[in-house]
């Protein structure tokens, strides 16, 4: 029984041990956590990027330098990003308010 436990484990490559041990993760949330806010304005410089990207796309579609398709599919995704930056600060302004309406 306990090869095909260690067999099963390395499938997903973690031992059984790790599988099965109990851990605090003290140092795993923090920096899950530290990780997250960095990926946040990671996030954040893609969508700067794709609204320059598709800004260009849009000046050089009107110039007649890229395909209709093209303009399309970047003005498309730029209004994506848009959206995904306007989600992102109103859950920042949300947790502020929050926050800001704790008792002291």
């Amino acid at each position: 029984m306990i090869p095909a436990i260690s067999v099963i484990g390395s499938l997903f490559g973690t031992s059984p041990l790790e599988q099965t041990a109990p851990t605090l993760g003290l140092e795993t949330k923090a920096a899950t956590a530290g990780n997250g806010f960095t990926n946040v304005f990671d996030k954040v410089g893609e969508i700067i990027n794709d609204l320059k990207t598709g800004e260009a796309a849009a000046m050089s579609g009107l110039q007649g330098q890229t395909s209709t398709q093209n303009v399309v599919e970047s003005v498309m995704k730029a209004e994506h990003s848009l959206q995904t930056a306007i989600a992102i600060r109103d859950k920042l302004v949300s947790a502020y308010q929050s926050i800001s309406q704790m008792a002291i």
